[in-house]
């Protein structure tokens, strides 16, 4: 087995690891079975390329979105680490041969596929240094973006009972961690949370107006790439429409266009020093872009959970960034009515009090930090001095 900080220099180009990586990492080279909550920024993906590179055999990635996976593919090969996926969007003939023969440090695959029987029959063929679950909140029902088929992700965890398994998340709730452990079979002592909080961040909180006008105000006055995100396809569109025509570059970025369009977009931002991107939430999940400064809500999110993750794209680098969230009552009123009609009755009063606690947060008059570590069960100092409450109290 290859010395894992003599890895992060020569691969990597770190001379230390950062925060709980090395935790992370010495826990999957004993061969122990981890659920890491890392806060967006923190470094997730070295925790299993790092022992990737230093076990025998080939790792396996399980990650929700393929945009995600081409990107991590990317970044792995600019540092040399072979890496591929196996989607609809790859030559699955040459991919198959590679992981077959041992060649492949890396294989990324999406929940739907690794739990198919053939995958399965695949899987056995092959050396397995660790199996990787990304975004591993999607396996819990009171997660917020919850993904049945990450469930079924036992039969194969199963069938490898002997290899590490490392679940990795930014985003989890007391409850939600709970659930994680029991369905990926992780023992409670492998549980490792790094801190929630992400001091650059700035939060400012307003109640919406015209938030076309708000948003053109907010952009006007701050440089640099920034995300929007909207509740509908419809008013990414539209405030994308708006930007552009402020003289902002501005692209939306949701599940309805093409996906030529959509990749375009995407690689149109993450290679700007100044644009905007208008988007739902199928943006940003994993988007390499460390530089971006301003990232704004123009309604209520799902979720705190939701809100952690989305903010936790604006100042990956450690730079100061800010995170605004413009909200109206309404916004409660329409959450509330989707949760009556759309929600299953066993699920409801889980949702309602994700929507309270959100409304905690909008409504408090004292540090908005505060509540959202809070939430996450950390316990903060009553006052941060970097948001809208610490710096011009009510």
């Amino acid at each position: 087995m290859t010395d894992p900080h003599q890895l992060l220099k020569s691969v990597f180009g770190f001379d230390h690891f950062r925060g709980v990586q090395e935790q992370v990492v010495g826990r999957v080279l004993r061969g122990a079975h981890t659920l890491a909550i890392m806060p967006t920024g923190a470094g997730k993906s070295l925790c299993y390329q790092a022992p990737a590179l230093a076990r025998e055999g080939t790792a396996l990635v399980i990650s929700p979105l393929i945009a995600l996976m081409h990107d991590q593919i990317r970044a792995a090969d600019a540092l040399g680490i072979k890496a591929a996926s196996l989607t609809s969007a790859d030559d699955r003939e040459a991919v198959v041969k590679r992981f077959l023969s041992g060649e492949l440090d890396l294989l990324y695959v999406a929940p739907e596929r690794a739990t198919t029987e053939g995958f399965r029959r695949l899987a056995d063929r092959v050396h397995l240094s660790l199996i990787a679950i990304d975004e591993a909140h999607c396996v819990s029902e009171w997660g917020h973006d919850f993904r049945p088929d990450y469930r079924q992700l036992t039969r194969l965890l199963n069938d490898h009972r002997e290899v590490p398994r490392l679940a990795l998340t930014a985003t989890a709730d007391q409850r939600t961690r709970a659930d994680i452990l029991a369905q990926l079979g992780i023992p409670e002592d492998g549980l490792i949370v790094a801190g929630f909080d992400r001091p650059n961040i700035r939060y400012v909180i307003r109640q919406r107006e015209t938030v076309g006008r708000q948003l053109r105000q907010l952009l006007d006055e701050r440089p640099g790439p920034a995300i929007v995100y909207a509740p509908s396809r419809q008013k990414a569109e539209k405030i994308a429409a708006e930007l552009g025509g402020s003289g902002r570059r501005a692209l939306p970025y949701h599940a309805g266009l093409p996906p030529e369009v959509r990749a375009r977009n995407q690689a149109a931002f993450v290679n700007s020093e100044d644009m905007v991107i208008a988007a739902t939430v199928a943006f940003g999940m994993g988007i390499d872009k460390p530089d971006v400064r301003t990232v704004a809500h123009s309604a209520i999110p799902k979720s705190l959970e939701a809100y952690y993750q989305e903010t936790g794209r604006a100042g990956r680098d450690g730079e100061p960034a800010e995170a605004w969230l413009f909200w109206a009552a309404k916004d409660f009123t329409l959450a509330r009515q989707r949760i009556d009609e759309e929600v299953p009755p066993e699920r409801r009063q889980q949702e309602r009090e994700k929507l309270n606690a959100l409304a905690a947060l909008v409504e408090a008059p004292g540090c908005r930090r505060a509540v959202l570590l809070r939430y996450f069960g950390e316990e903060p100092p009553a006052t941060c001095g970097n948001c809208d409450n610490c710096l011009e109290p009510p």
